[in-house]
């Protein structure tokens, strides 16, 4: 089944006066304030941790992290129950209000980084009011270390499967991801692999602007799926109906891979999908990927 448009949906709640985003892909559920334990010697917007029908997993609070002032008092809070990389957590915030529908078009950049700190990643301009997406990712990493996995890769399988390849310097690998986080990750997982000539954007409109440029060429193209003014899916998808882009590998990535997620680019013709805790692998797929490719160019000519 196609997904015929690139819409997704974001849960937006409270911090403050501040509203704020999440994907509902990475959302589990929306629970009143339940207790919680304090965890020694942790990062101070780490709160403590809870226990969620016999889940054990802790609570960060948004609002320590970003430096807001919260509206309600501690017991009054919601949290909400996000998944990422194959782990659960609690972010604590004032309240939630509900779902909206986004496109890739709405998330602005422009204005992140410099002006809202590296800690925001977008803002959504609805309703003449500002919604803030935040790297959720990094913010764990900092917050939370425990819960980022090993990025070592097994260099011994790699080295095996890329040795028909020849040189792994000769392959252009075009790395298309919105958070700098992943994209680092990315790039250092694909370096440890050999791979040293890899390009790397920040969205699937870069990305199509350097595979349409004359004069270059890339071979295999790694896209995360929901970023600003393209997303991954429109992005796999022109390339694999372009007549020259067609036969390029693309490696779809997502910190994770639930059903909505499969939904949206079972359509589009990619040819690998790796979620954020596989990513040590992801070496492994891209030389099985760029050696299926060379077998496929030399067997036409």
């Amino acid at each position: 089944m196609e997904v015929q448009n690139n819409e997704w949906q974001v849960v937006v709640f409270f911090l403050g006066g501040q509203a704020f985003a999440i994907s509902v892909d990475k959302t589990r559920e929306i629970l009143r304030w339940p207790g919680s334990r304090p965890i020694p010697e942790s990062h101070p917007a780490m709160i403590g941790i809870t226990s969620v029908r016999g889940e054990v997993m802790p609570l960060l609070d948004l609002r320590a992290y970003l430096g807001i002032t919260p509206k309600v008092p501690l017991e009054s809070s919601k949290v909400i129950i996000a998944e990422f990389n194959e782990s659960k957590l609690g972010f604590v915030v004032d309240g939630v209000e509900r779902i909206y529908g986004i496109s890739a078009a709405e998330l602005d950049s422009t204005l992140t980084s410099a002006v809202l700190g590296k800690s925001i990643l977008y803002v959504i301009k609805r309703n003449e009011s500002n919604v803030l997406i935040p790297d959720y990712e990094a913010i764990i990493q900092a917050a939370a270390p425990s819960l980022d996995r090993s990025l070592s890769i097994d260099l011994k399988k790699v080295a095996e499967l890329a040795a028909p390849l020849g040189d792994l310097d000769r392959y252009r690998i075009l790395v298309a991801e919105d958070s700098p986080l992943i994209r680092t990750q990315i790039s250092d997982v694909l370096t440890q692999g050999g791979f040293h000539n890899v390009t790397l954007v920040a969205d699937g409109k870069e990305a199509w602007e350097r595979l349409a440029m004359k004069n270059e060429r890339y071979d295999l193209l790694v896209t995360d799926v929901e970023m600003p003014r393209l997303d991954g899916v429109a992005l796999t998808k022109q390339v694999k109906e372009h007549p020259e882009l067609k036969r390029m590998p693309v490696v779809v990535f997502s910190s994770i891979m639930v059903q909505d997620v499969r939904l949206k680019i079972s359509g589009t013709g990619a040819d690998a999908h790796v979620t954020k805790p596989e990513l040590p692998r992801m070496v492994e797929k891209v030389c099985r990927l760029l050696l299926d490719s060379k077998e496929k160019a030399a067997a036409t000519k």
